[in-house]
């Protein structure tokens, strides 16, 4: 399998559902603004949607991929079969518990996680029905998640990677043909959560269908491949759940800050998520099993080689991500968002918190890439550990940032906690000598600072002030934006070329 290729096709697709995640952003920013409605929206989306990343995405998907590659490998298509049967009957019946009990408890649940709403009965009542109608995705989520972890397994990565591109459709059909119907309005996107998450499951049917991988209700919790899943899953749980934590808990703060402030951290962590799935998820969901196959195989060299690539292909697409959002920020909320009922207010204020976010770009990304290091090895304490210092250094930020920065603050400690979180993963695998550094890494770490540095004048001599941006029309915006980011992008790989880096020392392939 051709590593370079399966990135890329994960990306393209990731590209694709991300490009759409954008057009349904402008969209809600368009129709519905900044303000309580969106606020009420984006906290009851939020908690099914955490709910998903710990326990579907999250601590799910990193404990059963190692195990079901290993029976892959190991024991045959029979035994894995009864795996997946079984892991998939105790999955659904859990998640529909849960998901049935946060639909009973969402007022209690809405007091916890964004108690500055409780004084606003409007707001209050209106975050509660959106979070009952919400609680269902995590349920068609989990099961997504299984699938995918599947799929990926047998290095099906596209129809995964594609998945999410339905939520994105469900979003912006809901929002500019449905809204009308609904009173009020915001309930459709409530819905089309619901709807999106349903359509994701599916996709999934027919493609585990054609490997003959889907899934049989066999209900058996004594499985030792079952128990195994569940033990690894405790851990898990606490080691993915850090950065998602951390959400919650600034939704929490910024639940007592002034209307909007819930907005703005949403939509700049939507730019940001953008390069974070376009390269972080995609490593992340190509290098696990991949990772997961050459441990069961015992081939410690080529884990640490894989390794220290994915390493350098991070750092090589993720440090002018970084430096582009940092300064572009203006022009790429502008261009995105500064339209109807989205302010230049809102346009400054988002400013301040992609800028503080951008910081830790690198650092989110880099972890996405080293923790497979350790779960693919079945190692969950060591990142267990790490989370929880990491998730402890963010609440100390939060409370030293969001007087002074208010929600740009608490933008900035989930920034920095994420760096601290890879320099402690990085230690980690360094100690354990399962990562041991190729040569040629202060050559390569030359190159990349010349690079940005001559990325980093054009996109700085080509953004111009704020003001300018937000005066321009929508189409000068997008014209501008495209040429700025076209130009500082051919000036970043052209540096590089000049550098003596090559697209060929990026190739690499493993074995299926």
């Amino acid at each position: 399998m051709n590593l370079l290729r399966a990135l890329a096709t994960v990306s393209g697709m990731t590209l694709l559902s991300r490009v759409l995640g954008f057009v349904r952003d402008f969209v809600i920013a368009r129709i519905f603004g900044a303000g309580l409605a969106t606020d009420a929206f984006f906290v009851a989306f939020r908690l099914p949607n955490l709910l998903r990343r710990l326990f579907a995405e999250g601590a799910f998907s990193q404990a059963f991929v190692p195990i079901l590659a290993e029976y892959k490998n190991k024991q045959g298509m029979e035994a894995t079969r009864a795996l997946v049967d079984r892991v998939t009957s105790l999955l659904a019946l859990v998640v529909a518990a849960v998901a049935a009990l946060g639909m009973i408890a969402a007022p209690f649940v809405i007091r916890i996680s964004a108690p500055g709403f409780v004084d606003d009965a409007d707001k209050f009542a209106l975050t509660v029905e959106l979070t009952r109608i919400t609680f269902p995705y995590i349920l068609f989520m989990a099961l997504v998640a299984l699938a995918g972890g599947i799929l990926n397994t047998w290095s099906r990565f596209a129809v995964p990677a594609f998945t999410p591109v339905l939520l994105n459709l469900s979003f912006i059909f809901m929002a500019l043909l449905a809204a009308p119907c609904f009173d009020p309005p915001i309930l459709a996107l409530g819905w089309a959560v619901f709807i999106g998450g349903a359509l994701q499951l599916a996709l999934q049917i027919p493609f585990l269908f054609k490997i003959g991988l889907l899934p049989r209700p066999r209900f058996d919790p004594a499985h030792p491949g079952v128990r195994r899943i569940l033990i690894l899953m405790t851990p898990a749980l606490l080691g993915v759940s850090a950065h998602q934590l951390s959400l919650l808990i600034n939704t929490i703060f910024a639940s007592n800050l002034q209307n909007g402030s819930v907005s703005w951290l949403y939509y700049a962590d939507r730019l940001m998520e953008f390069p974070s799935g376009l390269l972080g998820a995609a490593l992340g969901t190509i290098l696990l099993p991949s990772l997961s196959r050459i441990h069961a195989s015992e081939r410690g060299e080529e884990f640490s080689a894989l390794l220290d690539w994915g390493l350098r292909l991070t750092l090589l697409l993720t440090l002018p991500a970084a430096l582009g959002l940092a300064l572009l920020a203006v022009p790429l909320i502008a261009t995105l968002f500064h339209y109807g009922a989205f302010s230049a207010t809102d346009v400054l204020h988002t400013r301040d918190a992609l800028l503080a976010y951008s910081a830790g770009l690198t650092g989110l990304i880099l972890v996405k890439v080293l923790v497979p290091g350790f779960y693919a090895r079945q190692d969950f304490r060591t990142p267990v550990k790490i989370s929880l210092i990491t998730l402890a250094a963010t609440q100390l930020m939060n409370l030293a940032f969001i007087v002074p920065l208010a929600h740009a603050g608490l933008a900035l400690a989930i920034g920095l906690a994420a760096c601290l979180n890879a320099a402690l993963l990085y230690r980690g695998l360094r100690r354990q000598k399962v990562y041991m550094p190729q040569p040629g890494w202060r050559r390569f770490m030359l190159q990349l600072l010349a690079a940005l540095a001559v990325m980093g004048g054009a996109l700085w001599f080509g953004a111009g002030d704020a003001e300018t941006w937000v005066a321009r029309s929508g189409t000068e915006r997008i014209l501008w934006l495209v040429v700025i980011t076209l130009g500082g992008a051919a000036s970043y790989f052209v540096a590089l070329f000049a550098c003596g880096l090559r697209l060929r020392d990026f190739r690499r392939r493993t074995l299926d």
